[in-house]
């Protein structure tokens, strides 16, 4: 996991990269129809700081709704380190984690108590403040991924570890659910880097 600013962060986590900030167009995220690209979002870090995803432009992303509590959370959070390792050097891909309460309660605990799990599974990735991603209170960002990539049976996020891959250009183009481990999502990966 990389943070900007090392108070919430356990011994042994990869600090955030410090990207050079530059304005976004859309203040406060609340017009998600206008947007153009995930670019036009910014979303809290775990520490709670802004983050323009203006800062990730020329990576491949994945984004993904995590829990600590959840039948598919070690699976997920062991292939998401193995896919980091694989390609976040070589390929330059982005793993956009947002943890997310809506579904069972599995997500319950504060942002330090996240970044203590995180911790013990060893997270390489970038970890954001807990959202929603369902509902009037939906994270901007969200509400935009579910619009450009509906589901099968609706455009709401049906459990935990929804991912969504987006392109270099910041457009979202693929989306795939739950059961869908990371590393199934090689081929799916190596088309956009």
């Amino acid at each position: 996991m990389r943070l900007l600013n090392s108070a919430f962060v356990p011994a042994g986590l990869q600090l955030f990269r410090h990207f050079s900030v530059t304005p976004v167009t859309m203040s406060g995220n609340q017009d998600y129809k206008s947007a153009k690209s995930v670019y036009d979002f910014t979303a809290k870090n775990i520490k709670g700081e802004d983050t323009p995803l203006e800062n990730y432009k020329g990576h491949v992303l994945l984004i993904v709704n995590v829990a600590s509590k959840c039948g598919l959370t070690a699976t997920n959070y062991k292939e998401l380190n193995e896919l980091h390792d694989k390609y976040a050097e070589s390929k330059g891909l982005r793993i956009l984690a947002f943890p997310c309460n809506q579904f069972n309660s599995q997500e319950p605990g504060s942002s330090e108590d996240i970044c203590t799990f995180a911790s013990k599974q060893n997270v390489k990735f970038d970890l954001f403040e807990k959202i929603d991603v369902n509902g009037d209170n939906a994270h901007p960002l969200w509400k935009y991924l579910k619009e450009k990539k509906g589901g099968m049976m609706g455009s709401f996020i049906k459990w935990n570890f929804t991912k969504f891959i987006i392109d270099k250009n910041g457009q979202v183009v693929e989306r795939h659910g739950p059961n869908t481990d990371p590393s199934k999502l090689t081929e799916n990966l190596e088309k956009y880097f």
